[in-house]
Formats: structure tokens, C-alpha cells, sequence
């Protein structure tokens, strides 16, 4: 009943930017915490940033100062605006939502499919 989809990546010179979109949909009735997981060829997945309910944001230490990450909780959508994008951003990008739908007691964690952000030198 829940669906998390992401959008906006794509090939960019090194320096260049990018804006990722996700929205959250469906039978919602509260969202806990919106974000942004990468996985890169061969590693695992790590948090790139995420905004809580009361507006904490969470980034990695890798893309501090260059990501920023902005929630629309009254669209239950999420942006991240990637600048000064370095080689070793390229990854698949996530957007994860935690999410109590109506008829559920607890939030549960949805994933969207992933969008592919290859940085070039």
C-alpha cells in the first residue's frame, strides 16, 4: 500500500550537480524520517543523509559541505542537492522513508528501486 520512488540521477562531470527527488505515496498516515542510502560497486550501503520529523539532519562526513538533503512533509517528498560531486559519489542512490501506514501500529522501512549517479573525471 506504500511506494517510495526516486528519481533525478545521471552521468555528470566531476564539480557538476545533481538533484535527486523521492515521494513517498500511498496509505500514509505519518512519516518518521526521510533519506538517502548509495551503494557503490562492490561495497556496502551507507547513509548519506536524513532528516527526521523534527528537522535533525544526518549527513556522512564524506559529503558534508557539498549534499544537502531538504523534506517537504506536507508532499511527503524528499531532495537531495548533490554539488561539488567528486568520482567517488558514483553509486546507486536510495531513498528510504519510515513510514506507519493506516492499519499498522509501528513505522516499518520502504525503499525506493534506486537511481544510478556516475561522476566522470
Amino acid at each position: 500500500q506504500v511506494q517510495v520512488v526516486e528519481s533525478g540521477g545521471g552521468l555528470v562531470q566531476a564539480g557538476g550537480s545533481l538533484r535527486l527527488s523521492c515521494a513517498a505515496s500511498g496509505s500514509i498516515m505519518g512519516i518518521k524520517t526521510m533519506g538517502w542510502y548509495r551503494q557503490a560497486p562492490g561495497k556496502q550501503r551507507e547513509l548519506v543523509a536524513r532528516v527526521s520529523s523534527g528537522g535533525g539532519t544526518d549527513y556522512a562526513d564524506s559529503v558534508k559541505g557539498r549534499f544537502t538533503n531538504s523534506r517537504d512533509s506536507a508532499k511527503n517528498r524528499v531532495y537531495l542537492q548533490m554539488n561539488s560531486l567528486k568520482p567517488e559519489d558514483t553509486a546507486v542512490y536510495y531513498c528510504n522513508a519510515a513510514v506507519r501506514s493506516w492499519g499498522s501500529l509501528e513505522y516499518r522501512d520502504y525503499w525506493g528501486q534506486g537511481t544510478q549517479v556516475t561522476v566522470s573525471s
